[in-house]
């Protein structure tokens, strides 16, 4: 697919319908994150934006981070990187739910994600499908081609690669634990290797991102579900497609709106 039809795709998903309310979040993260260019590691602040929105035949995701680590090394210094994912439900659009097995519907998907200092933008159109799994708010898995757009060494950016394609499994687990009421929620995803326009190879890599977060609203100030905290867990194998891995730790607080 094109990235001009991915693009139109987008556009129609956000144009059509009337839109559901929208959960906005803020996210304030901290620890160590490891430069995949020079293997130095760097106390980095993470802020990040998001909002998931749903509208009559689907949905939309995206959020917006802003980096910074302190050091002027052309990586994380005070950059922005953000993804949008609009989709168009099947059985939405059908009027009818599948009815195969716990899948509770397919949806097409039109994904962006875009990065500032790098210049990196990649289009994932694709298909995802939501699954029933007991306790889980939605546990979704996404096939998208991952297609390259980036402005290349030509445009002051990071060279232009090859296309490839990801697959993504995300989840939201509310549970209880001693009275007290956490949940664990994150994503994971295998993105394939591909070469790039220096003729360097960039590896297929790993990356998982789960939560665990206690309600601290809920519990020290009546007010459930506004104020989390908690940690991320993040294991990079093969970061940026880089032979590095990366496996940290990092202090979370989520406001939600």
């Amino acid at each position: 697919m094109r990235p001009t039809l991915v693009a139109g795709l987008a556009a129609l998903v956000l144009a059509t319908g009337a839109a559901a309310p929208a959960q906005t979040e803020f996210h304030l993260q901290y620890g160590e994150h490891r430069n995949p260019f020079s293997a130095a590691g760097h106390p980095t602040l993470v802020i990040t934006v998001q909002q998931a929105s749903g509208w009559k035949l689907g949905d939309s995701f995206y959020f917006i981070d802003y980096l910074a680590d302190g050091e002027e090394d052309g990586f994380n210094d005070r950059d922005f990187y953000g993804e949008w994912y609009p989709t168009l439900s099947l059985g939405k659009l059908s009027g009818r739910a599948p009815r195969f097995g716990p899948v509770t519907d397919l949806a097409l998907i039109a994904g962006v994600n875009a990065g500032g200092d790098a210049g990196v933008v990649k289009y994932l159109p694709g298909l995802r499908v939501s699954w029933k799994v007991p306790g889980f708010l939605f546990l979704n898995t996404d096939l998208t081609a991952y297609i390259d757009a980036n402005t290349g060494v030509a445009g002051g950016g990071a060279p232009a690669t090859g296309n490839g394609f990801l697959f993504d499994v995300s989840w939201v687990l509310p549970f209880e634990a001693g009275g007290q009421s956490l949940s664990m929620a994150g994503h994971a995803e295998y993105l394939s290797g591909t070469t790039d326009e220096l003729g360097h190879d960039v590896k297929g890599s790993i990356l998982a991102q789960p939560q665990l977060t206690w309600d601290l609203g809920g519990a020290l100030f009546g007010t459930p579900h506004q104020l989390m905290a908690g940690i991320e867990y993040q294991y990079w194998r093969n970061k940026l497609g880089t032979e590095l891995d990366e496996s940290i730790a990092q202090w979370l607080l989520v406001w939600r709106l």
